[in-house]
Protein backbone atom coordinates (compact mmCIF):
# COMPACT_ATOMS: atom_id res chain seq x y z
CA UNK A 1 0.00 0.00 0.00
CA UNK A 2 1.59 3.21 -1.20
CA UNK A 3 1.51 5.99 1.36
CA UNK A 4 2.47 9.59 0.77
CA UNK A 5 2.84 12.08 3.61
CA UNK A 6 3.46 15.77 2.97
CA UNK A 7 5.20 18.12 5.36
CA UNK A 8 6.65 21.63 5.39
CA UNK A 9 3.65 23.80 4.60
CA UNK A 10 2.66 26.92 6.47
CA UNK A 11 2.32 30.67 6.28
CA UNK A 12 4.88 32.83 4.52
CA UNK A 13 5.03 36.40 3.26
CA UNK A 14 5.10 37.16 -0.43
CA UNK A 15 8.62 36.82 -1.78
CA UNK A 16 9.50 34.18 0.77
CA UNK A 17 10.30 30.50 0.42
CA UNK A 18 8.94 27.18 1.62
CA UNK A 19 10.09 23.63 1.14
CA UNK A 20 7.53 20.86 0.90
CA UNK A 21 8.56 17.26 1.42
CA UNK A 22 6.72 14.09 0.51
CA UNK A 23 7.69 10.89 2.30
CA UNK A 24 6.83 7.85 0.20
CA UNK A 25 6.47 4.31 1.48
CA UNK A 26 4.90 1.00 0.61
CA UNK A 27 6.49 0.31 -2.75
CA UNK A 28 9.68 0.37 -4.75
CA UNK A 29 9.57 3.75 -6.43
CA UNK A 30 12.39 3.37 -8.93
CA UNK A 31 9.92 3.19 -11.85
CA UNK A 32 7.50 5.78 -10.54
CA UNK A 33 6.72 9.32 -11.51
CA UNK A 34 6.06 11.74 -8.69
CA UNK A 35 4.06 14.92 -8.90
CA UNK A 36 2.94 17.93 -6.93
CA UNK A 37 -0.48 19.42 -7.45
CA UNK A 38 -2.37 22.20 -5.72
CA UNK A 39 -5.94 23.22 -5.19
CA UNK A 40 -7.10 26.67 -4.21
CA UNK A 41 -10.60 27.27 -2.78
CA UNK A 42 -13.22 27.08 -5.50
CA UNK A 43 -10.73 25.91 -8.12
CA UNK A 44 -9.81 22.60 -9.66
CA UNK A 45 -6.72 20.72 -8.63
CA UNK A 46 -3.89 21.80 -10.91
CA UNK A 47 -0.50 20.48 -11.86
CA UNK A 48 2.54 22.13 -10.30
CA UNK A 49 5.60 19.94 -10.94
CA UNK A 50 6.60 16.36 -11.68
CA UNK A 51 9.70 14.20 -11.79
CA UNK A 52 10.65 10.67 -12.61
CA UNK A 53 12.17 8.82 -9.70
CA UNK A 54 15.35 8.53 -11.76
CA UNK A 55 15.68 12.28 -11.31
CA UNK A 56 14.86 13.47 -14.79
CA UNK A 57 13.10 14.78 -16.66
CA UNK A 58 11.26 17.37 -14.64
CA UNK A 59 8.24 19.40 -15.65
CA UNK A 60 6.70 22.53 -14.23
CA UNK A 61 3.54 24.49 -14.71
CA UNK A 62 4.18 27.78 -16.48
CA UNK A 63 2.99 29.64 -13.40
CA UNK A 64 5.85 28.29 -11.27
CA UNK A 65 8.70 27.94 -13.78
CA UNK A 66 11.84 29.64 -12.56
CA UNK A 67 10.53 29.81 -8.99
CA UNK A 68 9.93 26.18 -7.99
CA UNK A 69 12.22 23.18 -8.22
CA UNK A 70 11.50 19.50 -7.67
CA UNK A 71 13.93 16.84 -6.57
CA UNK A 72 13.98 13.41 -5.00
CA UNK A 73 16.19 11.67 -2.47
CA UNK A 74 16.25 7.96 -3.22
CA UNK A 75 17.96 7.08 0.05
CA UNK A 76 15.23 8.77 2.09
CA UNK A 77 12.36 8.00 -0.30
CA UNK A 78 11.34 11.64 -0.36
CA UNK A 79 10.36 14.13 -3.02
CA UNK A 80 10.90 17.80 -2.33
CA UNK A 81 9.27 20.86 -3.81
CA UNK A 82 11.34 23.97 -3.19
CA UNK A 83 9.19 27.06 -3.62
CA UNK A 84 10.90 30.44 -3.93
CA UNK A 85 9.61 33.93 -4.67
CA UNK A 86 6.19 32.92 -3.45
CA UNK A 87 3.15 34.93 -4.48
CA UNK A 88 -0.28 35.21 -2.90
CA UNK A 89 -1.69 33.28 -5.87
CA UNK A 90 0.41 30.29 -4.80
CA UNK A 91 -1.88 29.91 -1.80
CA UNK A 92 -3.48 26.47 -1.95
CA UNK A 93 -3.52 22.99 -0.50
CA UNK A 94 -0.58 21.15 -2.02
CA UNK A 95 -0.76 17.44 -2.75
CA UNK A 96 1.96 14.91 -3.42
CA UNK A 97 1.07 12.21 -5.94
CA UNK A 98 2.64 9.03 -7.30
CA UNK A 99 2.04 6.76 -10.25
CA UNK A 100 3.87 3.76 -11.56
CA UNK A 101 5.41 1.87 -13.01
CA UNK A 102 5.77 4.37 -15.84
CA UNK A 103 8.36 5.45 -18.37
CA UNK A 104 6.96 8.93 -18.74
CA UNK A 105 6.34 11.91 -16.53
CA UNK A 106 2.64 12.60 -16.17
CA UNK A 107 1.35 16.13 -15.76
CA UNK A 108 -2.37 15.49 -15.41
CA UNK A 109 -3.98 14.56 -12.12
CA UNK A 110 -5.95 11.79 -13.82
CA UNK A 111 -2.73 9.87 -14.36
CA UNK A 112 -1.88 9.53 -10.68
CA UNK A 113 -3.00 6.60 -8.60
CA UNK A 114 -1.79 7.60 -5.16
CA UNK A 115 -2.25 10.83 -3.26
CA UNK A 116 -1.16 12.36 -0.01
CA UNK A 117 -3.58 14.04 2.36
CA UNK A 118 -2.53 17.53 1.31
CA UNK A 119 -0.87 20.39 3.15
CA UNK A 120 -1.79 24.05 3.36
CA UNK A 121 0.46 26.75 1.94
CA UNK A 122 -0.61 30.33 2.57
CA UNK A 123 1.23 33.30 1.10
CA UNK A 124 0.33 36.66 2.57
CA UNK A 125 0.67 39.91 0.62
Amino acid sequence: QVQLVESGGGLVQAGGSLRLSCAASGSTFSSYAMGWFRQAPGKEREFVAAIRWSGDPTYFADSVKGRFTISRDSAKNTVTLQMNSLKPEDTAVYYCAATGPTRVVITTRYGYQHWGQGIQVTVSS
